[in-house]
């Protein structure tokens, strides 16, 4: 069951029940006494690749299936994806991958115990789950009635967002149910265009990206490329501007890990970008574009903008 995008906050009304939004991989394990299997959201089967948790769930109970979402906390205790990735590409992962990222299975419904519970009411669901012993690296996601403190928690701490659930709806398999909605935490930063690639397919003869970058005492810092979040006219409207900038040279810090197939420009727009959060490297993870400001170029820096700024 997946969630409906939410238009901003959790909704405030009495008829829901709200969680953490876990920034992780989605997984049902299953286990039925005798053999135990994990399974993707699009039912690949993910045992060689957190084989720590396959093992671990054959100490549940018979009869079994979880739903939840596989997390990598941080040493601060925030669930990273970057982190994470380090693990979800590998069919095999070697021991000392295990050891270098443990992980831990958030679990937050339970679809069967000892019969089908699908059809069953949430709060029902989530009753038998508080009943069912969860073995070690696997924990209970919280529930909350009153949105408003998980979703200022949620933004004090860089989470993701905020998942509301509502009360009484059944579980609906492969389905996104209006009766799940994602609230998402998003920030703002203004970032100096340095760059763009070139557009393809329903944007060729435009741009694809925006390269973007924070004035420091180094240089220009790269922060990443926003593509999303532009209409068909803007991107006719500012390729064109673009055009009139270019410069041979990258405006940009040395950086080996700059995009390639770049055209680079003049330092001189700011555009502004939401984004979800900033990676341990210092890019932007998913930006959108949101306008460009006629903020003072100067005024546009690592330290004011950055992720050490304040609200970044």
């Amino acid at each position: 069951m997946l969630a409906q995008a939410g238009t901003g906050r959790p909704p405030a009304s009495t008829g829901w029940l709200h969680e953490i939004k876990w920034d992780g991989v989605r997984a049902v394990l299953a286990w039925d006494g005798s053999s135990a299997a994990m399974t993707s959201r699009t039912g690949n089967p993910m045992a060689g690749i957190y084989p720590e948790l396959v093992s671990a769930g054959r100490a549940l109970e018979p009869g079994v299936i979880l739903d939840g979402e596989i997390v990598a906390f941080d040493e601060t205790g925030i669930p990273s994806f970057e982190l994470l990735q380090r693990r979800m590409n590998l069919l095999r992962p070697a021991t000392e991958v295990l050891q270098s990222v443990p992980i831990t299975y958030v679990v937050f419904d339970l679809l069967h115990h000892g019969a089908s519970l699908t059809a069953r009411p949430l709060e029902e669901r989530l009753e038998q789950l508080e009943a069912v012993a969860l073995p070690e690296g696997f924990v209970l996601s919280e529930t909350f009635e009153d949105p408003v403190p998980l979703w200022r928690f949620a933004q004090d701490r860089g989470l993701e967002g905020v998942i509301s659930k509502r009360r009484g709806s059944i579980y609906r398999p492969g389905a996104r149910s209006a009766d799940w909605v994602k609230s998402t935490v998003f920030k703002t930063v203004r970032a100096v265009v340095g760059g763009f690639t070139e557009g393809e397919g329903g944007r060729s003869g435009g741009f694809g990206a925006l390269i973007l970058g924070l004035p420091a005492a180094d240089g220009l810092r790269w922060i990443g490329s926003v593509g999303s979040g532009f209409s068909a006219a803007d991107v006719r409207a500012i390729r064109q501007a673009l055009d009139e900038m270019t410069v041979a040279e990258p405006p940009f810090e040395p950086h080996v890990d700059l995009p390639s197939q770049v055209t680079w420009v003049a330092p001189a727009l700011v555009a502004v970008v939401q984004y979800k959060q900033w990676t341990a490297a210092g890019r932007l993870r998913g930006p959108s574009f949101k306008g460009f400001t006629d903020h003072p170029i100067g005024e546009v820096t690592w330290e004011s903008e950055g992720p050490q700024a304040p609200g970044g």
